[in-house]
């Protein structure tokens, strides 16, 4: 490694330059590695960033202001020296993850120049490594406190920014290929990472509901216009509880919100359907209204109450979908098969798309093909990621899941 001249700057003496952790800048000349590196941090919590150039370096340090920086010194094509020097000048707080065998010339040399320096360091990473390995090396940066009990008020989930919207595909039984996403509420706590909604959403009483079905309505459209420039348009649905339909305003702003792009296809609305049991007239006025403008409601979670819907003369929604109580394991019991089977014929007689969310396994993927599903959504196929990441994803993967091996 070439001599690199550091010109001497001051240095934070704390760890973390932010309120929400961990943040992690991942960088290595080759994208296919990096993309993976980001995954996998993803994965454990971590927002990422990503550089392939000591030229960008500096700028995405200022802008993303990392908590760890991942250097691979693993490949060809990367100026180690330079990347260090530009890790110097932007006056980095946080700490370094050099990926690399210990013994390297490589390793030892970041190592010498991280003491001199003054920068914290994580023990190097060597290779090849997995999630385990790779978890164990940034545990410390990792949230190690129970989900909070009680739950965390969602007025300071909205005010502290801690809200975002996760994606998970959605699949065409025809086709095999992705068709649409559904968007789901998680909260990214500076102390507890990534927490479920039934850790913040509140019930339907809560005064906040509404703001909180606000953010949904406009984050998913931020991220529709963010997936848009990145892999095409994106059908994308969200959840919003029953009683937003209630509040004229409320759905007056939504009715503005819609994109005006001509590649908007529309954004479909999942309504649980327990809500809509014995007082189903709000939502059916509102998919008659909502359709106009573009927008269409989804009966979410239909189940065993599914025959109180036939006593309905009219069920004006783009899809039914069956609870994952009775898709999950479906292919080895009749009495989910038959509820499946029902509600799926329930769905085509009235015009609408059957969904059958929850899939796990392949059994249970061919036998919601069988009776006759649209569309699947399930960890089969794929789990709810970030945004970044779900804009990454590759359409082929689905098919290869399905496939007898």
């Amino acid at each position: 490694m070439e001599q690199v001249e550091f010109s001497e700057v001051s240095r934070a003496v704390h760890f973390g330059q932010r309120k929400l952790t961990p943040r992690a800048c991942v960088i290595d000349s080759k994208q296919h590695l990096r993309t993976f590196l980001s995954d996998a941090l993803e994965d454990l919590g971590f927002i990422t960033s990503e550089c392939g150039r000591a030229a960008d370096l500096a700028g995405v340090l200022l802008t993303e202001r990392p908590d760890l920086i991942v250097l691979s010194v693993c490949v060809d094509g990367l100026n180690v020296g330079d990347m260090l020097e530009a890790i110097v000048r932007t006056d980095f707080g946080g700490k370094v993850l050099v990926i690399g065998q210990t013994d390297s010339i490589m390793v030892k040399a970041v190592r010498q120049i991280c003491a001199e320096y003054e920068i914290a360091m994580l023990a190097p990473l060597p290779t090849p490594f997995g999630p385990a390995s790779l978890r164990d090396c940034v545990a410390e940066l990792l949230p190690a406190e129970p989900a909070p009990n009680p739950a965390v008020d969602a007025a300071e989930a909205l005010k502290a920014g801690w809200l975002e919207l996760w994606y998970q595909q959605k699949i065409s039984t025809h086709t095999l290929m992705p068709d649409g996403a559904e968007a789901l509420v998680r909260m990214r706590h500076p102390t507890w990472g990534v927490v479920s909604p039934a850790r913040f959403i509140p019930d339907d009483k809560d005064p906040h509901f509404r703001s909180l079905s606000e953010f949904i309505v406009e984050r998913a459209i931020e991220d529709w216009r963010y997936l848009l420039e990145r892999q095409g348009p994106v059908a994308l649905s969200i959840n919003l509880p029953a009683a937003f339909f209630g509040h004229d305003a409320a759905v007056r702003e939504l009715c503005r919100a819609m994109p005006t792009h001509a590649a908007f296809g529309g954004l479909l609305i999942e309504v649980d359907s327990s809500e809509l049991i014995g007082n189903p007239e709000p939502a059916i006025e509102a998919a008659r209204h909502l359709r106009l403008h573009n927008i269409a409601i989804v009966l979410d979670n239909v189940g065993a109450e599914w025959p109180s819907l036939l006593e309905l003369s009219e069920l004006p929604f783009a899809e039914f979908k069956v609870d994952a109580q009775y898709v999950n394991a479906c292919a080895d019991n009749r009495l989910k098969q038959t509820v499946c089977r029902r509600i799926a014929e329930l769905a085509h007689d009235n015009g609408a798309r059957a969904v059958a969310q929850g899939i796990e396994t392949r059994g249970d993927y061919l036998t919601a093909q069988a009776i006759g599903f649209d569309l699947v959504q399930g960890p089969l196929f794929s789990k709810p990621v970030a945004v970044r990441k779900f804009a990454r994803s590759r359409p082929q993967l689905a098919a290869s899941v399905v496939q007898p091996s």
